[in-house]
This record gives C-alpha cells, sequence and structure tokens, in this order.
C-alpha cells in the first residue's frame, strides 16, 4: 500500500494531496496522501518520526537536503544536485527527480518541444532540472541554452546539469532576451518574473512556466496578450506527478486521460481558491 505524504514549507497551497488521491481513484490503487510543513534542515527528523511513510513528494526547501539522507540516489538526481522523489525499498530510501521528466511530458503533449534557442529565467533547482530536460533531448544536443539570472554562485550546477549543451549566462537586467528565444522557461518563484512583464513585446517563442499559484501569472497574461503560445505550471506539477506515482506504485500509466483529468481538479481547485 502506498503510504504518501508531501514534504516542504510552506506547504498549505499544495494540490499535491488532492491530485494524487484522485489519480489513486482512477487507477484503483490503495494509496493515502497527505501533507506536512517540514522546514529546512528537519528532514532527517521527519523521517525517524515517521516510519510507516514509504513514498515522498518533496518540494522547496527540501529539494537539495534530500540528497543527504537518501541511501541510494539516481543519476538524473546526482546530475541537478535535487530530488523530489523519495521512494522506500527494503527499508532504505531512494532518490530521483520526476521534474525532468515532467518538463519532457509536458513538451511533449503540447507538441512544443524547444528545437532552437531557449532561455531560462533562474538558476535554482528547478532551473537546473529544466537545462537538464533540454540537455537529454537529442533535438536540443550541443545548442545553446541561455540563463538569465541574479546568483553568480550557481553557474557550475547549471553547466553540470546540462553537460551536452553550451550555457550562456546573462545579467538579470538583460530583459529583451526574453522575446528573441524560441523558448523561455520561467523557473522562478511566485512575483519575481512580474518584472519581466512590461518588456514582453511579440514573442517569438513559447512560455513554459512552472509555478502554477497565481494561476495564470502576470508573465503568462502577459505572453497570452500577444497570442503567443503557452505551457503553465499546472502541466508540469500533472506530469511529474504521474512519473511519482509510476514509482510509488510500480505500474505504467498510460498518461492521456489520467494527465486531463488531474489537470481537471487542479483547475477546479485553484478556481476554489480564488473565490475564497
Amino acid at each position: 500500500m502506498i503510504r504518501a505524504a508531501v514534504l516542504g514549507s510552506p506547504i498549505a497551497h499544495s494540490l499535491s494531496p488532492q491530485l494524487h488521491k484522485i489519480a489513486y481513484e482512477y487507477l484503483e490503487i490503495e494509496g493515502e496522501y497527505s501533507r506536512f510543513d517540514v522546514k529546512s534542515g528537519q528532514l532527517p527528523t521527519f523521517l525517524t518520526s515517521h516510519p510507516d511513510l514509504n513514498s515522498l513528494s518533496l518540494t522547496m526547501p527540501l529539494k537539495e537536503e534530500a540528497l543527504l539522507v537518501a541511501e541510494t540516489i539516481s543519476p538524473i538526481a546526482l546530475q541537478i544536485k535535487s530530488g523530489n522523489t523519495l521512494s522506500k525499498k527494503d527499508g532504505k530510501w531512494e532518490l530521483t527527480s520526476t521534474d525532468v521528466e515532467g518538463f519532457l511530458k509536458s513538451w511533449e503533449f503540447h507538441g512544443a518541444q524547444p528545437t532552437g534557442s531557449v532561455l531560462i529565467i533562474g538558476s535554482g533547482a528547478t532551473a537546473r532540472a529544466a537545462a537538464a530536460a533540454c540537455d537529454s533531448d537529442a533535438r536540443m544536443k550541443g545548442r545553446e541554452i541561455h540563463v538569465l539570472h541574479r546568483n553568480p554562485d550557481r553557474e557550475l550546477g547549471m553547466r553540470a546539469a546540462a553537460p551536452a549543451s553550451s550555457l550562456i549566462f546573462h545579467p538579470w537586467d538583460s530583459l529583451s532576451l526574453i522575446n528573441q528565444m524560441d523558448a523561455v522557461i520561467n523557473t522562478t518563484p511566485a512575483g519575481i518574473a512580474d518584472v519581466f512583464c512590461d518588456q514582453v513585446s511579440k514573442p517569438q517563442g513559447v512560455l513554459f512556466e512552472s509555478i502554477y499559484n497565481p494561476w495564470p501569472s502576470r508573465l503568462m497574461k502577459s505572453w497570452t496578450d500577444f497570442g503567443a503560445p503557452t505551457i503553465d505550471g499546472i502541466d508540469l506539477l500533472v506530469h511529474q506527478g504521474i512519473s511519482q506515482i509510476e514509482i510509488f506504485s510500480g505500474l505504467r500509466i498510460d498518461r492521456g486521460a489520467l494527465a486531463e483529468l488531474m489537470r481537471r481538479k487542479a483547475i477546479e481547485l485553484l478556481g476554489e481558491s480564488t473565490e475564497r
């Protein structure tokens, strides 16, 4: 039986419990899924005090700390120095990341895989996952990935996440770049990328917004005002979640119908939260 939870802080806004539960019902899987507010530094103690749990989804600030508690770490989690999925096998925690596959499956379902220039906004854990996703796509290998960020200390981590690609870093005030790329991936927390909204002018590519709250984000609204295509953070949440369910259950899942079901539920829940 799956005994799962999502951990992070803050966590009250997470849609994962409702989305995983509706997926378990659809797949006729026996499982439980809850949420716990776990702050930075508290993950080891939490795992010790909750031995009944065997499947965990991780959000910030735990994705990097998880590398210190897992007995086994997947190659992709080592590559991006981040993990969002802990599963207990034979009493030991195995860590991986489904964020990379979440990006890839979202692109695939929209038929919008980037094949030209890519700009990633941000350089944290989600940005490393986005870079690794671009790097793993055969059509992107060897191409340039542009990164617009504010923390030079993260450049080595970004390069390690995309070893087959050429990364070019730009200062935060290089605002006009967003209109020149075939794909723009925003990986920053809510509100940070609002500074780019007034600079959006006839963008030539697709915007992939990694957050889902607020939904849609201000940057997405600015993008759609020009009729340019977008992929939102709901799709990322859904597809990385389906990949987690495959790990937790050991099943291979036909994504099509389940992804639509989970997306509809997420939009319903987000609509309810804005009405309160």
